[in-house]
């Protein structure tokens, strides 16, 4: 595969940054609070698939110009609901619609690398459900104002928040949060715990996200994060289930290059210089479970 110059890429919604191993990406629609078109959901969807398949890269930063008046204030709904619907979709009917939130936050939960959402502005709708679940990490400026509006405006929380939001908190505080719509802050007993660390100001945020994703990329082994999000993602039906997949996983990174370098560099009292990527040692059991077409499925009404 051929490496994307990143910064020659043609976005219009989002910049990109590519310094050594740290992708990040900045939302460039301030004039429009950050709002979420259909556009930068393609470009999200676009530069995810690119560093996912891209070795150089083993983490990747979403964030926002802090000047900006807020991270993302959710989707663009100046025209109203627009569906979006294609020519198949209309002939096909309801079930063939996709939420275009939902498919950018599929292509960054289903991302093999570390994703860090560096929330350093308000953030409303989308611009929580698709820009901060699936990240692994998230980082957020303590007066930042969140909510998940859905029932206050006729419609249902998206971007598959209703499946990660539980997950991530438990169903209490996702009841609280998204059978409501109430603002909250996040220091909020709601939605504290979704946060890794909450910052005091707005531009210490990404400043402080992107010094972990660069310790993070220096000492982390790219194989071992995508088997490790593959178990956190995909664990088995049963404790006895989770136990066969992680002893699987455990006797394929152990015999690997970068297995035998943890065992080293632990000996030696250094740091790790890991060399896998996830273009050659993955293995053929990578991934274990079905990925669903979800674009040619057909949902059941």
């Amino acid at each position: 595969m051929s490496l994307p110059d990143y910064k020659r890429l043609d976005f219009k919604d989002i910049l990109i940054d590519h310094d050594g191993p740290v992708v990040t990406i900045w939302i460039n629609r301030a004039k429009q609070r950050n709002t979420i078109n259909t556009n930068i959901i393609e470009e999200l969807i676009q530069i995810f698939e690119l560093v996912d398949r891209d070795d150089r890269v083993r983490v990747v930063i979403l964030t926002a110009e802090p000047t900006a008046p807020a991270f993302c204030s959710g989707a663009d709904i100046s025209g109203g609901w627009d569906v979006l619907w294609e020519e198949e979709a209309e002939k096909e009917g309801p079930q063939a619609h996709r939420d275009g939130g939902g498919r950018a936050a599929l292509a960054i939960y289903r991302c093999r690398k570390i994703t860090i959402a560096a929330v350093n502005g308000h953030a409303a709708g989308a611009g929580i459900t698709a820009l901060q679940l699936p990240f692994d990490i998230r980082f957020v400026w303590a007066g930042a104002k969140l909510t998940f509006p859905f029932i206050r405006r006729g419609i249902v929380p998206e971007a598959t928040s209703s499946y990660l939001l539980p997950r991530l908190l438990g169903h209490s505080r996702a009841n609280s949060l998204l059978l409501t719509g109430e603002i909250v802050t996040p220091d909020s007993p709601h939605i504290q715990g979704l946060y890794h660390q909450i910052l005091p100001t707005r531009d210490g945020v990404y400043p402080t996200a992107k010094a972990f994703a660069n310790e993070l990329a220096a000492n982390t082994s790219q194989t071992s994060i995508a088997f490790a999000k593959g178990l956190l993602q995909h664990p088995g039906d049963s404790i006895e289930e989770n136990h066969l997949l992680d002893s699987r996983a455990m006797k394929i990174l152990a015999a690997s290059k970068d297995g035998a370098e943890g065992v080293q560099s632990f000996k030696e009292r250094r740091l790790p210089k890991f060399v896998g990527s996830l273009s050659r040692d993955l293995t053929d059991w990578f991934p274990w479970w079905r990925r669903l077409d979800v674009k040619h499925l057909k949902a059941k009404l």
